[in-house]
């Protein structure tokens, strides 16, 4: 599988998570999140993914769980939320989905919470 974007193909897996996380631009997580069926990336959603990145790129390839987002993301937006905050945001699983669209390859983990 591949995306084309911007007169470019770029390398997905057989799920969409890109082969070379180098690949990756906001520009594309928007393109790559219309695809998912998400329409437009807020700031919450944009929270969510810059998480992800850094839990990935900072922690030796960390994928968080929907627990630990969902700590993450309350902290961040100084509100008491829950798993279905995050699940309005990314509806196909936000460790999963979340990932995707943040350019990261996919989780082998078992079990989402």
């Amino acid at each position: 599988m591949s995306y084309e974007f911007e007169g470019k193909s770029i390398e997905a897996d057989k799920n969409g998570y890109l082969v070379n996380a180098e690949d990756w631009t906001p520009e594309l997580a928007v393109f790559i999140a219309k695809q998912e069926g998400i329409a437009e990336l807020t700031q919450k959603h944009l929270d969510l993914i810059e998480f992800l990145r850094d839990a990935f790129f900072n922690n030796n390839g960390e994928q968080p769980n929907t627990r630990n987002i969902v700590k993450a993301m309350a902290e961040k937006w100084g509100t008491n939320i829950g798993q279905k905050d995050v699940y309005d945001l990314f509806p196909r699983d936000p460790s999963k989905q979340g990932a995707r669209i943040a350019g990261l390859p996919e989780s082998r983990r078992k079990g989402g919470y």
